[in-house]
């Protein structure tokens, strides 16, 4: 599925294990304090909740309500609820649920397998293979020892945030070149 977004998008792909989620906790505080307003989809291949038991958004969503929106004049959260088996989301579906107003980046963790740009993790001990040879939307290597080979694309030190910041800041500013400020992705 062919998809047309506002704000340049770039995705954080590894196998389960690599430390995609620590990683980009501590790389948003560095692309914040470069200037950067940062948007994030996260990709969960399991059952997940982000409402407590007890409170009433959560009360009420396990009376049967399919989509509860919680708001207030700090926040507001819309969880929807899928009652019919379906098969997972699709990065294109999501996109349109989010404000690009209110940020000038969107990160991606997951959808590794979907069609955008891309940073690959790779960490030599799990003994996973790289993702890079066969993905071509993998504009960028960060890994923790040196590949089995050299890659054709940028090397980065999964260790170094700051260059890791460095890059994508870099990356964002190449994005905004384009007439159109309108970025497709598959």
């Amino acid at each position: 599925m062919l998809a047309e977004f506002s704000r340049p998008l770039l995705g954080f792909v590894a196998y389960s294990g690599t430390g995609k989620t620590t990683l980009l906790e501590q790389l948003i505080p560095a692309l914040r304090a470069r200037g950067l307003r940062i948007a994030l989809i996260k990709h969960a291949h399991h059952d997940f909740d982000i409402d407590t038991p007890g409170k009433d958004s959560y009360r009420l969503r396990q009376a049967g309500a399919t989509q509860v929106m919680v708001a207030s004049a700090k926040r507001w959260a819309l969880v929807t609820e899928h009652t019919l088996p379906r098969d997972e989301p699709e990065l294109a579906e999501l996109l349109p649920h989010l404000d690009p107003d209110c940020f000038d980046l969107l990160l991606i963790e997951g959808f590794k397998h979907a069609h955008f740009p891309k940073v690959e993790l790779w960490r030599r001990e799990l003994g996973k293979p790289l993702l890079h040879p066969q993905d071509k939307n993998i504009i960028a290597l960060a890994c923790d020892n040196a590949p089995p080979t050299k890659p054709a694309i940028p090397l980065l030190d999964i260790n170094d945030i700051a260059a890791i910041a460095d890059f994508v800041v870099g990356w964002v500013a190449q994005q905004r070149k384009p007439t159109n400020n309108r970025y497709r992705y598959e």
